[in-house]
């Protein structure tokens, strides 16, 4: 008697794991009818992944292009200043220009098939889960229902006891299979979390695009504007444009005397222990690609280009339009733009930046500025696009493209309307007394 009701406890323990395995067999030929299923979807999706492909083709060859543009400009602004070469010059930055906006474009267009892609997939993993689930419920109603059945009926199943533990036994091969399903079923659900994060960072991106489209144009803008006003002002005359380019660097020279003069009379108390020391590394690099045209302190260029002879940040080499990272996270303290006030050969359109480490990092020359005051950033964030193009909006003083980057002791350097001055008394800048001037360099990475 004691043995037969062993069986009968074994023989329904068998019979659950049977139920088990016909579900995890259900699964299995889900899984192979599935891309059936969903054929429609995954031809959509081929299709969205060709059109990305021919999108990145296009990008490929739009940064080939501008690499090409970028070394005319460079060629151009190497050569005598003349108006020829300006011209020229702004020629070039323009077609240059026209072809980051095409490349923006394609960013924009590859982003959005992108996300399309990304939701088919989203859609495709939500309906096996669901499917997978409604398999699930209906296998557990099924288990639960199997525990009502009786002995009797188990053992009716089969034909004979041998075929029934032939049945047990091919039941604990699959036993294994169980597990199996519970991992594919794991998978799905990882793919999925997968794809939603992957969609909210294309949307990010798409945005930023998007923002980077409608910059560029207004920086398009403001380069037609430029060669037009230059044509104007010369009378397309060589000797014109010699007289204007000598009192635009008369201009920039008397304002840096002016200030050089102002900022040596003012003394900062500053508590060098709440500075980093210097060291590679504090600080990232303004830009992507790195050429430094002109070093911070006593250079060939400063003695010839300021009174002071001392240059107070430093000068790299970029083509109007590119971006301009935030060296390192902190909370924008001002931005401004001394061209508003006519003659005012400044440091045209900039932004500052106050870091938590003591230190306090400027951006000048710019031809647009993304952030705004009080804004928090992040080290690598695009705060603006350089500029510097002379008759250009947020140019201010200077004899071509680049970005200047400076660098204080916070505590020495504060924004305010600069009334002292003869030339731009009605504009706002940075304001710093010389012992709060750092050199960059001292705390960027090594340069390879």
């Amino acid at each position: 008697m004691r043995l037969f009701i062993d069986y009968e406890v074994q023989l329904i323990y068998y019979q659950k794991i049977m139920f088990r395995i016909c579900f995890t067999a259900l699964i299995a030929f889900l899984f192979l009818i599935l891309p059936n299923i969903s054929s429609a979807q995954s031809l959509s999706i081929e299709e969205l992944r060709r059109e990305i492909e021919i999108k990145r083709a296009e990008k490929e060859k739009l940064l080939e292009e501008n690499k090409k543009l970028e070394a005319q400009i460079q060629e151009t602004g190497r050569q005598a200043q003349t108006l020829q070469t300006a011209v020229r010059s702004l020629d070039t930055t323009q077609r240059k220009l026209q072809n980051d906006l095409k490349l923006t474009e394609t960013k924009i267009s590859s982003t959005e098939l992108e996300i399309k892609k990304l939701a088919l997939e989203i859609n495709d993993r939500q309906s096996q889960i669901s499917i997978n689930r409604e398999v699930i419920a209906r296998t557990l109603r099924t288990l639960r229902d199997a525990d009502y059945r009786s002995f009797v009926a188990s053992v009716l199943m089969n034909k004979n006891i041998g075929e029934f533990w032939n049945s047990i036994d091919t039941l604990k091969k699959f036993q294994s299979s169980i597990q199996e399903a519970i991992s594919e079923l794991r998978q799905l659900k990882t793919e999925l979390e997968g794809k939603k994060g992957e969609t909210e960072v294309q949307k990010k991106d798409l945005v930023g695009f998007k923002t980077d489209l409608s910059e560029q144009k207004v920086v398009v803008e403001q380069n037609k504007k430029a060669k037009q006003t230059l044509l104007n002002e010369t009378k397309n005359k060589e000797a014109e444009y010699k007289k204007l380019l000598e009192r635009n660097i008369e201009l920039g020279k008397q304002f840096e005397k002016e200030l050089f003069e102002y900022e040596s009379q003012l003394r900062a108390v500053i508590d060098k222990s709440k500075l980093p020391s210097e060291r590679s590394g504090v600080i990232s690099w303004p830009l992507d690609n790195i050429f430094i045209t002109q070093r911070f302190g006593v250079t060939v260029d400063s003695k010839r280009l300021y009174v002071s002879g001392s240059h107070n940040g430093v000068d790299f080499r970029a083509t109007v339009g590119t971006q301009v990272e935030a060296v390192l996270s902190g909370v924008v303290e001002g931005i401004g733009n001394t061209d508003e006030q006519s003659g005012c050969y400044s440091y045209g359109r900039w932004v500052l930046i106050k870091h938590p480490n003591g230190l306090s990092s400027f951006y000048a020359h710019l031809s647009s500025a993304r952030v705004s005051p009080g804004q928090s950033v992040n080290t690598g964030d695009i705060i603006g696009l350089s500029g510097g193009q002379p008759g250009t909006s947020g140019a201010g003083y200077s004899t071509g493209p680049h970005l200047h980057l400076g660098l204080y002791a916070s505590e020495g350097v504060n924004i305010q309307r600069y009334e002292q001055s003869k030339f731009c008394r009605q504009v706002s800048i940075p304001i710093a007394a010389s012992n709060a001037y750092l050199d960059p360099l001292a705390y960027m990475p090594a340069l390879n």
